[in-house]
């Protein structure tokens, strides 16, 4: 199983439809959880799935419109109401930090936690020493500031190998955890040291995860999502409406699989549809014609990175 899944709680643009609630991605990695934009409902989706809102968490916000960012506050208040009592982060573009201080302000409501808010600059935005990861943000095309953000796992350890640990004096125990965390251990037959890379494999690259948030598509965006596993993109309208993505500063989904095509990614998930879509199949054709690996989005889907 993977230790990585990508967990859509809305995948509506603008307003919310029967079927969809407005933009919110979780991504479960191990035991941590990291949302990136926060529409309105999104704590809602998240109870009904039985997300645990105790974890260690960060939140990750594109751009300051309401359908992206309104739906904070009322994760922040469910978080406070189910005891939750570790620290919480918030990134988002200049604007984040004010509107969550004069929301809480103005609404009077406490917290059970600390919560940090940082403005996002491009660039790494959080490099994660417990879990080896980080994210990374890129400005994005936006009717306003607006940042991508990149998921990154940092390369894995090679695979351990017991014979050749074994043979080297190593037995199976506490030292055998100890090299593959990256730890120099002494043999107990020989008394020599034992380096981690005499019993690991090659190193094994972590997997990477772009999300769009609402953009254009750019050379910038190519560049920064190149190798993904996985690319989240916006694909808030079809080829019938492509001069509607040019005014509104959204994408097309064949703009979307260009885009993958271009950064070589493995998979392409398209997300962010138009109400005026109840049905997105036509949408993932268009997208397919050019980036065959894509799929729609849709409230509730959760998708292992494998």
């Amino acid at each position: 199983m993977s230790d990585i899944k990508i967990h859509f709680l809305g995948t509506s643009s603008a307003i919310p439809t029967r079927e969809r609630g407005l933009s919110c991605i979780l991504l479960h990695y191990e035991n941590e959880l990291l949302f990136f934009d926060c529409g309105e409902g999104a704590q809602r989706t998240a109870i009904t799935s039985g997300i645990g809102f105790n974890k260690d968490a960060s939140i990750f916000i594109s751009h300051m419109h309401g359908d992206h960012v309104v739906g904070l506050l009322g994760l922040l208040q469910t978080m406070a109401m189910q005891s939750r009592n570790k620290p919480l982060y918030v990134f988002g573009p200049k604007g984040v930090v004010e509107f969550l201080q004069l929301n809480q302000k103005l609404l009077n409501f406490g917290l059970t936690y600390p919560v940090y808010g940082k403005v996002v600059r491009r660039g790494v935005v959080f490099d994660s020493k417990k879990l080896r990861y980080r994210v990374l943000a890129e400005k994005s095309e936006h009717s306003t500031l607006s940042y991508a953000y990149l998921f990154q796992e940092k390369d894995k350890p090679g695979r351990f190998k017991p014979q050749s640990a074994l043979k080297l004096g190593i037995p199976e125990g506490p030292l055998w955890s100890k090299l593959q965390s990256g730890q120099i251990v002494t043999s107990q037959k020989t008394k020599k040291k034992v380096k981690p890379e005499q019993v690991l494999g090659r190193s094994r690259p972590g997997k990477k995860i772009g999300i769009s948030g609402d953009t254009r598509p750019t050379e910038e965006l190519a560049r920064f999502f190149h190798g993904c596993d996985v690319i989240v993109f916006d694909s808030t309208y079809g080829d019938e409406h492509s001069g509607n993505a040019k005014q509104n500063m959204h994408s097309t989904s064949r703009e979307a699989a260009k885009l993958a095509k271009k950064a070589k990614a493995k998979r392409l998930i398209l997300t962010h549809f138009s109400a005026r879509y109840r049905d997105v199949r036509e949408l993932v054709k268009q997208a397919k014609e050019i980036f065959p690996n894509t799929i729609a989005a849709e409230d509730n889907l959760v998708y292992s990175v494998l």
